[in-house]
């Protein structure tokens, strides 16, 4: 979990769906790390599905 934060951390990423900045993820997963790490271990973890979003191109094709 480290790693990928500091990963977003670096690369400036930007809030997400659930509108959390980097800033507000960092003080989440210090308070939240342990209960995290119980439920990924019992694999109990379910992420919240990922918003899939529709590009227009010029060519009239989605991508």
């Amino acid at each position: 979990m480290n790693e990928a934060y500091k990963r977003v951390y670096r690369n400036k990423g930007a809030s997400g769906v659930d509108g959390v900045t980097v800033q507000e993820l960092k003080s989440y997963l210090k308070e939240n790390k342990d209960e995290l790490r119980a439920g990924i271990r019992k694999r109990k973890y379910q992420p919240a599905p990922a918003l899939r979003v529709e590009i227009p191109k010029e060519n009239g094709k989605n991508a």
